[in-house]
């Protein structure tokens, strides 16, 4: 079996029509925080069922509800969610975390260190500095984990 899951982070009010279209299809989608709306993540979940943890810009009582950090169990693949990876308090090996996924740069990058895959979607909101409009996608098929990054080709 083989679920697709997208990643997204730092939207920061903002969720483009380009981020709604690479998301349709996808199984599930994890929100690495610094959502800073609600409605965000209601137009998020009318694609795909959405996990999402609490950003340092996300503040109010909808945000209340949301947590720091999640372990979510897909396919028997361990995967953890914090926006700013300063605060993953667990040595992810350790925990056996096999995804670690986290958001706060603005900076798209998937990198395997300890047997452990870190990926870092990017910012899908407004632009900062020159760095890229982004989102990235976790495919789990038998176990096994494959991510890719996806530029958004904006105005």
């Amino acid at each position: 079996m083989s679920v697709r899951i997208g990643l997204i982070s730092d939207t920061h009010n903002l969720l483009r029509p380009e981020a709604r279209l690479a998301l349709s299809g996808v199984n599930r989608i994890i929100h690495a925080g610094d959502i800073c709306n609600e409605a965000v993540l209601q137009q998020l979940a009318a694609i795909a069922p959405v996990v999402a943890v609490r950003g340092n810009n996300d503040r109010g009582d909808w945000a209340n509800v949301l947590s720091e950090r999640e372990t979510l169990d897909i396919e028997g693949v361990k995967i953890h969610v914090v926006h700013d990876l300063k605060d993953l308090k667990d040595d992810p090996q350790a925990a056996g975390f096999r995804v670690v996924v986290s958001g706060h740069s603005h900076k798209p990058s998937v990198r395997m260190e300890g047997g452990v895959l870190f990926i870092n979607p990017g910012s899908a909101g407004p632009r900062r500095f020159k760095l890229p409009i982004s989102l990235g996608f976790l495919e789990i098929t038998d176990g096994e984990c494959r991510a890719r990054l996806q530029t958004l080709e904006v105005d």
